[in-house]
Parts: structure tokens; sequence; C-alpha cells
């Protein structure tokens, strides 16, 4: 079956208020200026370099297009354009594009072959250039001689990620059908892994390394199905609905994602997620919302997107952590045996490239994408899916329309809908409305909540809608008896005080200078505490200029808190125990306040109720 809705380009949406804020800290910190000041992708061998020939290029530009191009930013369009030329321009007589010699093309792990063709898609949909449509095919069906000959071979990373080759081919049918294109789906999928072989490791994690429970693979799994089933001639069978599930029973956390340091680590509040991991989830919670229409999926989405990508990211975005905790009350290496199961020391520091690289390249992805999914296409009309700040100018059935969404969700529960015409027009908008609000109003009216809101069709001139809810703030239980306070799709933390350190030198010539530099945050303030009551009262802020501060969060809860001996984790002293050693409380309740997870470094999240 066809996507129900399909995405606007950047020309036609762009982003408005505080996400464009977001998006303009982005494009000013690490991921706009990667080509300046990383070597692994300024003097890489896509660019005729010595540094990283696989991934990392490409997955810089995953993020690095969309962000120029919703920007509207004159430079960095410029460096884009420069770095796909540079790449076109090495792409051999045959097709085959990937930097490695003819004799090295055997041993070429093929998963940067499918990202790089990913990355020109995105490319493509921002320019409509030509010249990257034909290298596109020419590259594919090169990799489908070169496959079905035996010359090279589907393993490793790319046969976990055999699915993310499936954007290129369906561009690719749909813009000149052949019959190699299936041909080459059809070898993916042969050489592909199924995961439902892998699926019995995910509910009892080991310290041991595997590609079947890497939690990267997994994220970007999810979408697997619906990104390859119309092309190999299948229906959706809700395959990722299940996984999902699993997923969560086994390795979830507070913020909607799942544990993976850096392979699946179970249900505790003390193992870390991989960045990777939470932008991958988010991109294929935007696909799956985008082919089902199913709007689990986008609640589900804004949960990771409003928590989990802003928290793990410092406040100017020049340094991000490898693993982020939802129980973190240090982020200082550690001086002996790593806490994580497969991770370094270092994974949890806020840094340049802590413990590894890919999420370095691999972050900026997250916002951009996601304000790709503030409106999308579906066949009456256009859908509001997640409401963020932004503006889109289309045609329906060709007349020109502007939509326009003014909002600060998720930190307030008001949407202002301008909907511009040319002409009188049937084109309908739909609005998602969340599963948690409550006391609908519509243009100052009470409304019965349902899942969707249909607005059809508009006169000729502006129109104007207002909608408003209210969201509860509630405790959610989480394993061992523990909570986690909820507002709507934010998750609220227990912030702790941190004495920042700034952490320059160079290992293996990669310098790390402020703002490219390290960063340890250590914990200097109580974090042993546990909810003593259910009443809580939400406070809004001013929204900062920095939309996830800590410094000025834009609301708070105040809420009954007690202190308990809690305890370390044994043999640490950075990291609580997962669960508290004792409930018992030390004290009275009293009064302090939560913020927005978010907004947080170091934190406490899953807490007991005593």
């Amino acid at each position: 079956m066809p996507a129900k809705y399909t995405f606007f380009t950047t020309h036609e949406l762009k982003p408005q208020g505080w996400l464009l804020r977001q998006l303009r800290l982005q494009a000013d910190g690490l991921c706009g200026n990667l080509d300046k000041v990383w070597p692994d992708v300024r003097d890489s061998a896509w660019f005729g370099g010595d540094r990283d020939g696989w991934e990392r290029v490409p997955y810089w530009l995953d993020g690095f297009i969309p962000l120029a191009y919703l920007l509207e930013d004159a430079d960095m369009i410029a460096r884009a354009k420069r770095a796909v030329d540079r790449i076109l321009d090495r792409q051999e007589p045959d097709g085959w594009i990937c930097p490695v010699s003819l004799e090295q093309r055997k041993d070429y792990d093929l998963w940067a072959a499918l990202l790089l063709g990913k990355v020109l898609v995105r490319y493509y949909e921002c320019t409509r250039d030509e010249r990257v449509l034909h290298a596109l095919r020419r590259m594919m069906k090169n990799l489908y001689e070169q496959l079905y000959t035996g010359r090279v071979k589907l393993d490793r990373w790319g046969s976990y990620r055999w699915f993310e080759g499936f954007d290129a081919l369906r561009l690719l049918w749909e813009t000149g059908p052949e019959d190699w294109i299936r041909q080459l789906a059809l070898l993916l999928e042969r050489d592909g892994v199924d995961y439902r072989m892998a699926e019995p490791l995910w509910e009892r994690p080991l310290n041991k390394w595997s590609f079947g429970t890497h939690i990267v693979n997994i994220c970007q799994m999810l979408k697997s199905e619906v990104l390859s089933c119309d092309l190999l001639g299948r229906g959706e069978s809700g395959q990722a609905e299940h996984f999902y599930r699993k997923l969560k029973q086994y390795n979830g956390t507070a913020v909607g994602t799942f544990t993976g340091d850096e392979c699946l680590s179970g249900i505790s509040p003390t193992q870390g997620t991989e960045l990777c991991a939470v932008v991958e989830l988010m991109d294929s919670m935007e696909r799956l919302y985008a082919y089902t229409g199913d709007p689990v999926w986008a609640e589900r989405l804004e949960r990771v997107a409003f928590n989990a990508l802003p928290a793990t990211i410092t406040e100017d975005m020049w340094a991000h952590q490898y693993v982020q905790m939802v129980n973190q009350i240090d982020c200082t290496p550690f001086p002996g045996k790593s806490y994580f199961r497969t991770n370094n020391s270092e994974a949890h520091r806020y840094g340049l490239e802590p413990n590894f690289g890919c999420c370095t390249a691999n972050f900026g992805q997250g916002w951009p994408k996601l304000a790709l999914t503030a409106f999308l296409r579906a066949g009456d009309g256009v859908v509001s899916a997640v409401p963020l700040p932004s503006s889109l100018r289309t045609e329906w059935k060709g007349t020109p329309v502007c939509v326009t969404l003014t909002t600060d969700y998720p930190f307030r529960n008001r949407l202002h809908y301008r909907v511009e015409a040319g002409e009188d027009t049937d084109m309908k908008l739909r609005v998602r409305i969340p599963s948690f609000a409550r006391a609908l109003r519509v243009n100052g009216s009470s409304h019965a909540r349902r899942a969707e809101l249909i607005f059809d069709g508009f006169r000729k001139g502006v129109n104007e809608i207002e909608i408003s809810f209210e969201t509860e703030a509630v405790l959610e239980g989480r394993p061992h008896g523990l909570r986690c306070l909820r507002r709507g799709s934010l998750i609220f933390s227990f912030p702790i005080e941190a004495e920042c350190t700034r952490v320059e030198y160079t290992k293996k010539d990669v310098e790390r200078k402020y703002p490219y530099c390290d960063y340890d945050y250590k914990g200097i303030s109580d974090w042993n505490v546990a909810f003593a009551g259910k009443d809580f009262l939400v406070e809004e802020c001013g929204i900062a200029d920095i939309p996830f501060s800590e410094s000025q969060p834009p609301l708070r809860i105040r809420a009954a808190l007690c202190h308990i001996d809690w305890g370390l984790a044994d043999g640490y002293e950075t990291v609580c125990s997962p669960v508290p050693g004792n409930r018992k409380p030390l004290d009275k309740p009293a009064e302090r306040f939560l913020i927005p997870y978010g907004c947080t470094r170091l934190r406490m999240t899953e807490l007991p109720l005593v």
C-alpha cells in the first residue's frame, strides 16, 4: 500500500519561533562547523583527503544538508554543494562512488554506500539537481551489478542496515522504473539480516558486543518494513509495533528511548543510551507515522525528541555525550573500569567525540528532520503532524496556500493556525491531537477530545483557527517501583548542580579546543531524593533564546520531595545505585522544583514515591 502521508520539501516548509532558534544554535555549533574543525570530515577520503572514507561524511551531510536549506543559509548551502560536488567528481566511470581502490572494493562495508544513497536523495529533494539523480542511478546500478555477480557482498554493518538503501531505490523507481531496481531490492533483502532471529537476545542483555543487539542497528531497523515493503511487493504487517513493544518491555527508558551503551542494556536508569540511537529512533518514528498514519508513532516521537535529544547535547550544541543516563549524577570519566556494558569510561562525558566519533557526525539529523515532520501532505490536504512553530507554502489543486502554526508547544498548549488561500479551496487541514490532551477548545468553544480535528475547506484570504488544551502532571510507573513525572510529552527531572570544567587537549591528531573541546560535569548538589506526594504545581516561565535552557527553563513543576538513603552503584563514586538502597524518608517533605529533562545535564528522573 502507498504511504498515507508524504513529506514536504525544505523549500515548502520553514521553521519559526523556538524551533528556528534551536536550528540556528545547531548551525552555529558543531554540526554547522564540523567540516572546518574535525579532520574526519574536513580531510575525508570522500573529498580526496586521507581521513575517514566510510560513514562519517555521509552521516554529517544527512543533517547538514536539510539544516542549510531550512535556514536558507547561503554559506552553508554553498558548503553543502561543494561537498556533494567533490563526492560526485570522484565517481568512477562504472558508477562506483565510495573512496576505495578497485582492489579494496570487495572488503569495503557497503553500509556507507547505502547511507550515501540516502544523503543524495535528501540533496536532490532540496535542489532538484539532475546531476545528482544521474549519479545516484549510476551508483545504485553499479551496486546491483556488483552484488549480482558476487564481486562485492553485503555483510557486517551493511547486512544489518540493508533497508537504508530503499530511499534511493524508491526515488529511482518513481523517476524512471527499471527492472534492475526491483532486483536490487530483492538482493538487499536476501543478503540482509532478519531481526526476528535476534529478538530473543533483547530479553537478557549481556556485557557482550553484537550486531544483533547494537542499539543503532535496532533503532534504524524499526522502519525497515515501511521503507521496503512497497518495492518488495508486500503489505505492512505491523512488525515495527511488535518489535517496539518488546524492546520497551526489556530495555525501555522514561524518555521513550531504549538503553544501549552501545548494545542493549536492560531497564536500569543508570545504563546509557547512545546519541546515534536517539536520532535514528526519531527518524524511524517519523517514517512510521508518515507511512501508517498511526498517531501513536507521532506521540512516541515527541517524547524522544523533546527530552532525549536536547539533554544529550550542550546548550550551545558544540559538545555532546555518546551515551546519556536517565539518572545521571556526574559526567566525569570513570577512573577505573567502565560502568557501561560495552562503552569506554568517558562515553558519558560531553565532548567532541567521546567514546567514538559516529555520534559526532550523526547527531545533526535530529532537529532538521523533526522540523520536516511539522506538516505532512495527505491525499485530501495537509496534516499538522507534530505541532512545531512552522510555516508551509504549497499549492492545493493549483491554488497557492500558506499554513502557519504559531505555538510554543510542547512548553505551552496553545496552537494558532493561519491558513491563507489564494482562492476558495477544498483542502482539508488535519490536526493531530495528543492522547493526553484534556479540556480541548477550538476557537474558544469546548470540544470533545478526539485523535484528530479536521477542518474541511477554506475561503479565499485569511482563515484562523485557535486550539488549546490542558495537560496534567502525572506520575508514571517505571520498573523496580520507581516513578517519573510527565506532563504532556515532557518528562521532568530533579536537576543537579554541576561544576563544569573545560578540557582541551590533542589525541590521535584530533584537537579539542574551545568551543569544540570536552567538558566534565561534576555533580556538587544533593541528588538522593524521592517523591513525597502526588500534588504538583506547574509554573510557566519565559521561553529563552535557548529553548532548552537549564538556568531559564520554559516551565517548572513544584513538587514535594524528601531525602532517602539511595546509595551508590557498587564500586563507583559517581553513579547512583540503579535502585534505592533504602526508601525510608530521612527528613520531612520540602517543596523543590523539577524542570524538563531536556533542559538538564545532570539529573534524577526515575524516583520512588515514599
